[in-house]
């Protein structure tokens, strides 16, 4: 009799939560404690994570639908397919076989039901995945990010897809950055102890790759001068506007950043948006607009409005300083006691007389007098001149108001310098606005909520007709 060969059944993979489980329960089983306990953390972390993607793969195909036509937004899509695809999770990649919809129209590309009604971000990570993965590149290069997720042993998005993630959230953002950024303030609440808002904004210069630098130096030379400079560098520019309390100790500071554009109408922009929300709450506040000497700021500040109470403008007291020193070092030597002598002198009288400017005006006119082809000490008689409303500084300071403007260019250096200028970088507008806005939001405490906003945008309304129902469903029940 001829015996029939029977081909075994393939065994069911375990399941990471069993595993899970039967890992836990031998160790409480356990007397002695491991040999290694560095390597039994890791194992454990392991296997919370494999368990994690498993709990989140199930849950993740929930929000699939598969039937012949569904409703996205009001609009009927047809089944075109069933295929697999990996999703990055915050516990590591999960892969799912999903149904996609299309319209069946010439060159619109078919979507995934599960992705738009999970909120899946870009086609690949799930919203808190996304949300840890735009945290990451705002502080850390695509390639460290990598590394620190892989570190961590939770997800593992490779560098390329954490450097488009922030590109793509961007662009949506500059899709309704106004509208969002209205909708972010409304929750916003001006504090009981505000007393003053300080308003300012000033530029950092940031390597380009399309600054032309080559074509910048090759001009230079052709014209016989010197080749000098950060050619390739344009400037980018940061705003500030800061609460104060009655004593003129800061509150909060919302802080925002733009990447070089001809004028800063889209930082002035912002900036006015942000002050007219604020003095719509609380019109009584006092506002101090603050910055260095450039004119094209203070032709901004100047129009800011000013709701019901004053506005003070205010040079920024150090940049003040380095005029009067550097016509002092022009007038006596920079390396000279008499330099540091009178500077010492002259700046305790700017900072704390009340007439103190009016006195350093009239000791830069007698060292005009006595050497009057020096254009520093004319330039620097000149930039007192013009600025001496602004420059009450022993005023000021008794009234508890700013008179520094060492807000804004912190957030220079912190917004933009510590991301955008370190060794090797250069960028383009979209890419380094990308990471400015999320940095910008991370240090105006708006993360989180502006993170919301973002995700929502990517889920959508679906469900089946009313004549259409899931078979899988119904089988299941």
């Amino acid at each position: 009799m001829r015996t029939s060969q029977i081909t075994p059944l393939a065994a069911k993979p375990e399941s990471a939560v069993a595993a899970l489980n039967a890992f836990i329960d031998e160790r409480r089983g356990a007397h002695q404690p491991v040999g290694d306990l560095a390597r039994f953390e890791q194992q454990l972390r392991e296997r919370f994570r494999a368990a994690e993607a498993e709990v989140m793969g199930e849950e993740l195909a929930r929000f699939d639908i598969d039937l012949p036509v569904v409703q996205i937004d009001g609009e009927p899509h047809r089944r075109v397919l069933r295929s697999s695809q990996t999703y990055m999770t915050a516990s590591g990649p999960v892969a799912l076989e999903r149904t996609l919809y299309s319209r069946r129209e010439d060159g619109e590309r078919a979507v995934a039901a599960l992705e738009l009604r999970a909120g899946i971000v870009e086609g690949y990570f799930t919203p808190w995945a996304a949300q840890q993965a735009a945290w990451a590149v705002a502080h850390l290069t695509p390639q460290e990010s990598e590394t620190m997720f892989q570190r961590l042993g939770a997800m593992t998005p490779s560098k390329s897809t954490l450097d488009r993630l922030p590109k793509a959230l961007s662009a949506l953002w500059e899709e309704d950055r106004e509208g969002v950024e209205a909708r972010l303030r409304v929750g916003e609440k001006v504090p009981k102890a505000a007393h003053t808002v300080g308003v300012s904004l000033d530029g950092v210069l940031v390597p380009m790759k399309d600054g032309q630098r080559q074509q910048k130096l090759a001009r230079t030379r052709a014209t016989g001068r010197l080749a000098k400079g950060p050619a390739g560098y344009s400037e980018a520019s940061c705003g500030t506007l800061t609460l104060y309390d009655e004593d003129g100790g800061p509150l909060q500071t919302v802080r925002v950043g733009r990447m070089p554009e001809k004028g800063k109408a889209t930082l002035k922009g912002q900036i006015t948006a942000e002050l007219d929300a604020l003095l719509a709450q609380r019109p009584d506040l006092r506002v101090v607009t603050l910055a260095d000497g450039v004119q094209d700021n203070w032709a901004f500040l100047s129009e800011l409005p000013s709701g019901k109470g004053e506005v003070i403008q205010v040079v920024d007291f150090f940049h003040a300083a380095e005029h009067l020193h550097d016509a002092l070092a022009a007038a006596h030597g920079e390396a000279s006691t008499k330099c540091a002598e009178e500077f010492q002198k002259y700046r305790h009288i700017l900072r704390h007389d009340t007439d103190g400017v009016e006195r350093v005006i009239r000791h830069l006119r007698y060292l005009l007098d006595q050497q009057p082809r020096c254009k520093k000490i004319a330039n620097a008689l000149k930039y007192f001149r013009h600025h001496r409303r602004r420059m009450g500084y022993a005023t000021f300071a008794r009234r508890k108001m700013p008179i520094g403007s060492g807000i804004v260019e912190a957030a220079c250096k912190t917004l933009v310098t510590q991301r955008l200028k370190r060794s090797g970088m250069r960028w383009r507008i979209a890419g380094g606005q990308a990471i400015l806005t999320l940095r910008g939001l991370e240090q105006s405490g708006r993360f989180d909520r502006a993170w919301k906003m973002l995700a929502s945008s990517y889920r959508r309304d679906i469900h089946a007709p009313a004549n259409v129902v899931d078979i899988r469903s119904r089988r299941a029940n």
